[in-house]
């Protein structure tokens, strides 16, 4: 598997931050948090794959661009970013030496943490 970082949505992540939508919730809550596959199914006839995409910080090039699995490591509900699925996401590609991916998530991760501390 190819995956690598998903510039696209490293910078829609970024943005939502930026702009305000962002949820900062607890570690383990990305569980309830995280979009069903009958969100992620509505989403994608409503949008399309290419906005589907922004929702995901990795990307796997052996997979078809219109194949829902080539995109990995979900952040937010489609609406906003969510701290626990930025923490998910950064356990997760620590664990499977995505150090790219690990490093953005890092980052957005450390928007999150100067936000929180300022509220």
């Amino acid at each position: 598997m190819a995956v690598r970082l998903n510039q696209r949505a490293f910078a829609h992540a970024q943005d939502l931050i930026a702009a305000g939508a962002y949820v900062l919730d607890d570690r383990d809550a990305w569980s309830e948090h995280q979009p069903s596959t009958q969100e992620e199914n509505d989403f994608i006839a409503r949008h399309g794959i290419g906005e589907y995409a922004t929702w995901h910080l990795g990307m796997d090039d052996e997979q078809d661009e219109d194949n829902k699995g080539r995109y990995t490591f979900p952040y937010g509900d489609f609406e906003k970013v969510h701290r626990c699925g930025l923490l998910a996401a950064e356990s997760r590609a620590g664990q499977r030496k995505y150090y790219d991916i690990e490093l953005a998530v890092a980052h957005l991760h450390g928007m999150l943490e100067l936000l929180r501390r300022t509220k």
